[in-house]
């Protein structure tokens, strides 16, 4: 399995305060280890790679999740816990 993190630039440069929120409980619940990616979606930029990704899998909100098991097609989580109960709690050994 591999996931990739997308997370948002705005248009002037700054950080997306979500993105931003959503990181940090990835790394207080020592979760970003099981995250293979970050990608960035810069606003200022139509083509970097997770703008092109956000339309690749029709996303309008960042941060969003793809992941990818082998020999299925991938999946899109925009909201993080969903993706905490439903993924990262099944990789916890």
């Amino acid at each position: 399995m591999k996931i990739t993190l997308v997370k948002k630039i705005l248009a002037d440069g700054s950080p997306c305060a979500k993105c931003r929120d959503v990181q940090e409980k990835l790394e207080e619940n020592d979760q970003m280890r099981f995250i293979d990616r970050t990608v960035i979606a810069d606003m200022r930029d139509e083509d970097s790679e997770g703008l092109q990704l956000a339309q690749k899998f029709n996303v309008q909100r960042a941060p969003f999740f793809i992941v990818e098991r082998d020999g299925a097609e991938a999946e899109i989580y925009t909201v993080y816990f969903k993706l905490a109960k439903e993924v990262l709690s099944a990789k916890v050994p």
